[in-house]
């Protein structure tokens, strides 16, 4: 059957089918038939059968006429029946419409039952870069489906200047449901949250909804006003919600306070509040807080979060008994605290260690360098010119099965980094390492060589074989081996030339 018997035979069913039969038809004109049929999708576009309307709305998308399909597409995205308000939003969209009529449609669907259409909605405003119905568009900040929220929150950000948007996110602040009030109090703008202050420090005190109280607190955290920040350790003392309590102790742990202690000090042994309560006691510092940090690293019943709280907190104050609290720590069973007593001891290394921790700290970590292949760059950078963890080093780089560790090993060998009477001997290590098949290996061992020259400032035994591998490695797969051969061939160079 030719192309224009087919038309033929879509028109007389569109006149004389059955249901089903027309909406086929009406699908079927839109991808075979010419401008000229538009007039005929348009008038299937008002059939009192819901299946041939939307047949009607994919033809007209799929004829490509947009002329047509404005006559007749925001109407049929207001009609009974969803899935022709669906196919409608979607012809729309397809056809690149923006004329006022579907705008409005659009706007219309933010409100939607059905959350396919809510979503068409949305992408197709901000297509076009208008927000349609603001306070429908608002309040889908609240919708309980993320994607749509997300999606509306993207949005609103977009639009947050446009003054139509920004008073109905004052509104929704004020009077909104939990859900979407929440949002909007925290992308309501600097101007506004001024003016709100009085409702905002009521609500803050008040309002049932935690999730709100929340949201209230982050806003006015960002006001640069004492009563408002008076308010917000008032509200903290007398606090009982322990998520208002990890809100309130995040927002003002950082301050240094000393209006943090008692708060903090009630809330350390909560399981959920007690990390953050320990972060805000080390940001207080002083005699009280190191009392009660070196409390919960001490008892065993400090729940596994609080613990590494207080651990990476305690390393930061650098007390005097930092060190003998936080190595065991790194047996606990809890990787959290494995880590933060890890990052604790990080923060003391770049003051340096006392002479007698440097042992200590050496040994507990040189044979820990593998535990935890996402830590071994702060692992590597504790033992940084720990001269103490050079013996063991020497062991693990053979040793090892893994090349992240072989190349920090090697890289914490090099007299760069750290020396002792070993240093001189280690160039029979850096060499072997050369031939790594591991890149990061090569780069360290070459690395370790330049180091070696520029330190000693004497030329290696076997130098023209070594010459003869570096060259080698001017050729490596990955440029950063490359760069490194480079360096140490023109070291052997210097020393030579010197």
């Amino acid at each position: 059957m030719t192309t224009e018997h087919q038309v033929a035979f879509f028109l007389r069913e569109l006149e004389t089918g059955d249901t089903w039969r027309r909406a086929a038809a009406a699908k079927g004109l839109g991808k075979l038939g010419g401008t000229e049929h538009a007039a005929v999708l348009v008038r299937a576009a008002a059939d009192p059968a819901p299946e041939v309307r939307e047949g009607a709305a994919a033809g007209l998308g799929r004829l490509g006429v947009p002329e047509a399909g404005a006559k007749v597409l925001p109407a049929l995205m207001d009609d009974d029946d969803p899935w022709v308000r669906r196919r409608a939003s979607l012809t729309s969209i397809r056809l690149g419409l923006s004329d006022r009529e579907v705008v409005d449609a659009y706007g219309r669907l933010l409100g939607d039952p059905d959350h396919h259409l809510r979503i068409n909605a949305l992408e197709a405003l901000r297509e076009l870069g208008v927000p349609g119905d603001v306070p429908a568009l608002v309040r889908l900040m609240g919708d309980p489906a993320h994607r749509l929220s997300g999606l509306a929150w993207a949005m609103v950000w977009d639009f947050r200047k446009d003054p139509d948007v920004e008073a109905e996110l004052v509104r929704t602040a004020q009077w909104g449901g939990d859900a979407v009030r929440t949002r909007a109090l925290l992308m309501l703008p600097d101007q506004p949250t001024e003016r709100l202050l009085p409702s905002l420090l009521s609500v803050l005190a008040e309002d049932p909804s935690t999730e709100v109280r929340c949201a209230v607190a982050f806003r006015l955290a960002w006001v640069k006003r004492p009563e408002v920040r008076d308010a917000l350790f008032a509200t903290l003392e007398a606090e009982r919600d322990p998520e208002m309590a990890i809100q309130l102790l995040s927002l003002l742990g950082r301050s240094g306070d000393e209006r943090l202690l008692d708060p903090a000090s009630r809330w350390l042994s909560d399981e959920r509040a007690g990390p953050s309560a320990a972060i805000a006691l080390g940001s207080v510092g002083g005699r009280t807080a190191t009392k009660l940090l070196r409390a919960a690293l001490t008892t065993q019943a400090t729940h596994a979060p609080t613990l590494a709280a207080a651990a990476k907190a305690y390393g930061k104050m650098g007390r005097w008994d930092a060190v003998w609290l936080l190595l065991p720590l790194l047996d606990h069973a809890a990787p959290e605290v494995y880590e933060s007593a890890l990052r604790g001891l990080d923060a003391m290394a770049d003051p340096g260690f006392r002479p007698w921790e440097r042992a200590a700290v050496a040994r507990a970590l040189v044979t820990r360098l593998d535990v935890a292949p996402t830590l071994v760059g702060v692992t590597e950078r504790v033992l940084t010119g720990l001269a103490e963890a050079l013996p063991g080093l020497r062991k693990l780089v053979d040793r090892t099965a893994s090349p992240i560790v072989r190349a920090a090993a090697l890289s914490l060998l090099d007299p760069h980094n750290a020396a002792d009477a070993g240093t001189p001997h280690d160039l029979p290590l850096f060499v072997r390492h050369l031939d790594d098949v591991h890149p990061w290996v090569r780069q360290a061992a070459a690395e370790g060589i330049t180091h070696w020259v520029d330190e000693t400032g004497t030329l290696p035994p076997g130098e023209e074989r070594l010459r003869d591998r570096l060259t080698a490695l001017e050729s490596d797969p990955d440029d950063f081996v490359r760069e490194a051969a480079a360096e140490a061939l023109r070291a052997l160079d210097d020393c030579r030339n010197n």
